[in-house]
């Protein structure tokens, strides 16, 4: 029996249902996905790390190729020259633990962000200044930036996290 990990393509936003229909088959699914907080609370809490695709472990001879070709809500499995192409497992652990590296820090923005680290604020009343990173404030998006001011001193302002993006090294 050789199983393999492939990458399979769903439609559009229908990551979750092609998602819970795997699982319903008992199929082995990585379907990565990040926590966010959307600004509607209706909206989805989770977005897929990889939109419109998740990984599956079959051995295709015994699923067969149509498997997943007929699929409701899937577009069938990344292939090259109508060979499904197979996705190293060591990759797949790196997924698995970017994922939850970028989920230990609180999320893709804050990823590697420490406090003092430099930051530009991109949009609102304060666009275009430059910041440094102070804290995530807890149980919500926004975080506490430290703006410098002309006496070299430091005021700190609440901004949505969305409104902040790290400053590039030169």
């Amino acid at each position: 029996m050789a199983r393999y990990w492939y990458a399979l393509r769903s439609k559009p936003r229908k990551e979750e249902v092609l998602w819970r229909q795997l699982h319903a088959q008992e199929f082995e699914v990585f379907f990565p996905r990040l926590k966010v907080q959307p600004v509607n609370p209706r909206s989805r809490k989770l977005r897929p790390y990889f939109p419109g695709y998740m990984f599956v472990s079959v051995d295709i001879e015994v699923v067969g190729l149509s498997t997943f070709q007929w699929m409701p809500h899937a577009i069938g499995l990344v292939s090259f020259d109508g060979e499904p192409a197979s996705v190293p497992e060591n990759f797949i652990y790196a997924i698995r633990k970017r994922v939850e590296e970028i989920a230990a820090a609180g999320g893709e923005l804050f990823d590697g962000l420490k406090q003092g680290d430099p930051v530009r604020i991109s949009s609102g009343p304060f666009s275009g200044y430059e910041a440094l990173f102070d804290t995530r404030l807890p149980g919500s998006e926004r975080v506490r930036v430290l703006l410098k001011m002309l006496s070299d001193r430091r005021i700190p302002i609440e901004l949505n996290a969305g409104q902040i993006e790290r400053k590039r090294k030169p």
